[in-house]
């Protein structure tokens, strides 16, 4: 039987209503985004859910959040079972008939989500693109591809089919004991590192740089690639953790200073159930951060800040850049808008769920920010501008976290079995080292 994530009764029954609202409204969004045919959701869909605004692409992680939102809307009652099965078994289905990378059986990055087609043309603008294959996005699917075996037995066998061909070790680099950021399956002019790693025999070409950052969302492709038995368990200890103080508290630093660096992995891993004393603390001191900047150090009003799309259009990095690995960080604000996104706040209630939940309820008042499919992806303050659009990855972690409270610890329930648990558990808790609890 997996594992039970303890929960605060009191929370939830007090935000519960407010919580479920929110769920049905992220849900819809991201049940409109999926081609009926293939089951592939689409990247994005305008805040109308119209299926003419569904963009053609789609990617590993956007499919990934697709599966384990259907099984989180099963969970919260949104959907019965039987449509949840259904939904999966679509999906899976042309899982299994897409293009890989032979060698390595991972997935490309970019797919039409309409037919399931590797993309070689940019849709629109006909731009030629070299299919890259993804150290973090095969590691969101391979992740979800567990959940599902265990959330829905009766197709646990095309789950682990399709895992069973990934290979983690393929994407890692012995030698320097961390992850590539990938490859190109065909010649490129970025510059890239010829290699051939764990069953490559014809040399590819590797990302020039490694996953180097331990407080960043490559961790649960490392901790998946060990569940597998593909990766060395040292291959955590072997990435840094830089730490940064800022406001009187000191906390293990991201690339960018965002909410989804820190705190994406936990929605598989209970990180801070298992390891209070570190990784416990460095979580709610993030949260807490990214508070008490947008609040206290920038007088914005509202707190939240990762990448999403932007108000007006395009895509930005966002983050708290005191607490950030990267000199200047991502900033919170570019031509006088700060920019905030509700998945940002609803990864914060896995920690603070009160100020999260007042912070979501403050952005879903604002005019336009909760329609039809829920949140949209951003809000700009104070010009009051916002995406008109929800975004799959996006909505996909704010439907997760909201799962994590209101259904016996969301997807952490199915992830973590006891084989997991047994292999992952000593390794969150040596990841990090105490920390000096009067420094919050």
């Amino acid at each position: 039987m997996h594992e039970r994530v303890r929960q605060a009764p009191r929370r939830v029954a007090t935000h519960q209503g407010e919580w479920e609202r929110w769920a049905g409204g992220t849900w819809a969004s991201l049940a409109a985004m999926a081609h009926e045919e293939t089951g592939l959701p689409c990247d994005s869909i305008d805040a109308g859910l119209r299926p003419s605004g569904r963009r053609v692409h789609t990617s590993p992680t956007n499919v990934a959040g697709y599966l384990w939102s259907a099984i989180c809307a099963r969970d919260l009652g949104l959907i019965p079972a039987r449509e949840c099965r259904e939904r999966l078994a679509v999906t899976l289905g042309t899982l299994a008939r897409l293009r890989r990378h032979v060698a390595s059986g991972m997935f490309a990055n970019w797919y039409a989500a309409d037919t399931g087609e590797v993309i070689t043309r940019w849709p629109n603008s006909g731009r030629r693109v070299i299919p890259f294959v993804s150290s973090v996005d095969n590691g969101w699917l391979a992740a979800t591809l567990l959940v599902v075996a265990a959330a829905e037995p009766a197709l646990a066998e095309p789950a682990r089919h399709i895992l069973d061909r990934m290979r983690f070790d393929a994407l890692f680099d012995p030698e320097a004991g961390r992850l590539r950021g990938g490859f190109w399956d065909g010649k490129t002019l970025r510059k890239h590192v010829v290699a051939a790693y764990g069953p490559i025999e014809q040399p590819l070409r590797y990302t020039a740089h490694h996953y180097g950052l331990l407080n960043s969302e490559p961790r649960l492709t490392s901790y998946v690639g060990i569940v597998l038995g593909q990766l060395p368990p040292s291959s955590i200890a072997a990435v840094d953790a830089p730490v940064r103080t800022y406001r009187g508290r000191t906390v293990v630093a991201t690339c960018g200073g965002s909410m989804f660096e820190a705190l994406s992995p936990e929605l598989f891993v209970p990180e801070a159930d298992w390891a209070p004393a570190t990784w416990g603390a460095n979580h709610a001191d993030t949260v807490a951060l990214q508070r008490e900047y947008g609040l206290d150090d920038k007088r914005y009003g509202l707190w939240g800040f990762s990448p999403c799309a932007n108000p007006g259009g395009g895509y930005a990095e966002w983050g708290v850049p005191p607490i950030a690995w990267l000199p200047r960080g991502y900033p919170s604000k570019r031509r006088g808008e700060a920019v905030v996104t509700p998945h940002a706040s609803a990864l914060a209630m896995m920690h603070d769920p009160e100020a999260a939940s007042d912070n979501l309820r403050r952005i879903a008042a604002l005019p336009g920010a909760f329609g039809p499919g829920g949140f949209v992806d951003s809000v700009g303050i104070p010009t009051g501008r916002r995406a008109e659009r929800h975004l799959a990855i996006d909505q996909a972690m704010l439907l997760g976290a909201l799962a994590t409270r209101l259904a016996d610890g969301g997807l952490r329930r199915w992830f973590c079995s006891p084989p997991v648990s047994a292999r992952l558990r000593p390794l969150v808790r040596g990841a990090l080292p105490a920390q000096d609890a009067t420094r919050r």
